[in-house]
């Protein structure tokens, strides 16, 4: 039978709460039961008075609204306003009744002005919720995946002018230089005079948002962007990050980033990386401080037709290489970026069968360059064949590129609105602060329901996965991991912990 509702009830009068309104699962909810935001208070005491001037607007309620904006995608601060303003879930997570006027959508960008700006306040509050999923157990930091992702500037990518500013000089350049001075000294070389002055380049700077870079990567469009150098656990929790101007290297900004985490959570056992970071300092760096590097494979870069590098056998002892003929390429220098020369005898190359294969020089010589950590990068392959590695590295896939991929389509970060880097940080802070919340939120509040009988069988299937793993890890051979013994005491161990 056909039924028509009236519009009777737009004019109805209910006695009713917002409590009431919002559904018991809602996301508010579940992250109004995981944190307590009095803790901004003390964070925020002193860019306040305490007893001069119009009362304020609760530090607690522009933070959380911020956090709406952030938790939900909304494009604009605008925006969330008006959705505050007719949600009544959004209306409860900051404790504004039905008749309370919202704050202005300029308020947030004034206080940040005026008040917030050049302070730790959002990176302290992201350190909190940190603590606070850290305590509750679910930050697992012995391995890191780090990675950066690049988002849109707020300006005009045909709208620049060109600079010559001096290039960034490394961190580790005065180490570099004078491990390359010393390595010439054995050799018998002359140590190379320190450049007085850094190296020049040319830079399209952005007048719109001066502050951005230019991002170019490979046939992808150029635009002006900001990079965003992240870590996370093997959860998905976001441990710290980094915002610099699109045109900075990953790799440059790794040592800095990597600080940050033993800072925040202490030593990892292993750092995953994609290719950007496959430089031979990044892997000296790691080695030297006993963590497991984790890296990718890399494809020649030599033309089609001739030998590749791998031909061509370094011989530790004798300090040369043995070229494919079995014909020996000794030193010749080390350059000023730290790379060994080996070259051919051009007598002997002259004649040689595979010639074509090997060198187009007019002068029949070889050349092959070795870095002076070589040996580092060398170590780092030779363990991406373990089974250690290959598990770790194929979870890259579902947790930093998860984190990038929920942080621009769910969290509205694929582009930023806000120009400079000092906004568009406190911007990454939040959103990052959002999403570790979010899942800090929906795990607790998970661990508090009934388990019903799929969801046991999954945890604890879970449960057995992970500590198979772990002993996976140890160098046993499957035969004593798949034993009736060794397989009763993993359910043993699952069951206890449910």
């Amino acid at each position: 039978m056909l039924r028509k509702t009236g519009l009777e009830g737009r004019t109805q009068i209910s006695l009713v709460s917002l409590d009431e309104l919002v559904p018991k699962d809602h996301l508010v909810r579940k992250i109004d039961r995981a944190i307590d935001f009095s803790f901004i208070y003390d964070l925020v005491e002193d860019l306040y008075s305490e007893d001069n001037g119009r009362p304020s607007i609760d530090p607690v309620v522009l933070i959380k609204i911020a956090l709406i904006q952030c938790l939900f995608g909304i494009r604009s601060m605008r925006q969330t306003i008006k959705e505050i303003e007719t949600n009544v879930a959004y209306r409860w997570f900051i404790g504004y009744d039905f008749t309370q006027p919202i704050p202005h959508f300029s308020t947030l960008g004034k206080n940040y002005v005026r008040r917030f700006k050049d302070t730790n306040v959002f990176e302290a509050i992201f350190m909190r919720i940190l603590e606070e999923a850290v305590k509750h157990g679910f930050v697992e930091p012995d391995v890191l995946f780090i990675d950066a992702t690049h988002v849109k500037a707020n300006a005009n990518k045909n709208k620049y002018v060109k600079q010559v500013i001096q290039e960034q000089i490394r961190g580790y350049q005065d180490q570099l230089e004078e491990e390359i001075n010393q390595d010439r000294v054995e050799h018998g070389k002359k140590p190379l005079r320190k450049k007085a002055e850094a190296l020049e380049k040319e830079v399209k700077v952005s007048t719109t948002d001066p502050e951005s870079g230019l991002f170019v990567k490979g046939e992808k469009e150029r635009v002006f962007a900001y990079s965003l150098h992240t870590a996370c656990d093997r959860n998905g929790f976001i441990l710290g990050t980094k915002v610099t101007p699109g045109n900075v290297h990953d790799s440059r900004m790794f040592e800095e980033l990597l600080e940050q985490i033993r800072t925040n959570v202490g030593q990892p056992n292993a750092v995953a990386v994609d290719a950007g970071y496959k430089t031979p300092y990044i892997a000296k760096l790691l080695l030297e401080n006993h963590i497991r590097p984790v890296m990718p494979y890399t494809r020649p870069q030599t033309k089609e037709g001739f030998f590749r590098k791998h031909e061509y056998v370094y011989d530790e002892y004798y300090d040369c290489y043995i070229c494919p003929n079995n014909e020996v390429l000794s030193y010749e220098t080390t350059t000023k970026e730290g790379y060994r020369m080996y070259k051919s005898n051009p007598e002997v190359c002259r004649n040689c069968p595979f010639l074509k294969q090997c060198t187009e020089s007019r002068d029949y010589t070889k050349r092959v360059s070795r870095h002076i950590w070589a040996h580092y990068l060398e170590e780092a392959d030779h363990l991406r064949h373990t089974e250690e590695n290959k598990q770790i590295y194929a979870q890259r896939r579902e947790t930093i590129e998860r984190v990038f991929a929920d942080l621009k389509e769910k969290h509205g970060m694929r582009w930023t609105t806000l120009r400079g880097l000092e906004k568009v940080t406190m911007q990454a802070m939040l959103t990052f602060t959002a999403m570790n919340l979010k899942k800090m939120a929906i795990w607790l509040w998970r661990s508090d329901q009934p388990l019903g009988c799929n969801r046991w069988i999954y945890v604890m299937l879970a449960q057995f996965k992970k500590k198979l793993l772990l002993r996976c890890n140890v160098s046993r051979s499957l035969s004593s991991i798949w034993n009736p013994p060794v397989l009763g005491g993993f359910f043993h161990s699952c069951f206890n912990s449910l």
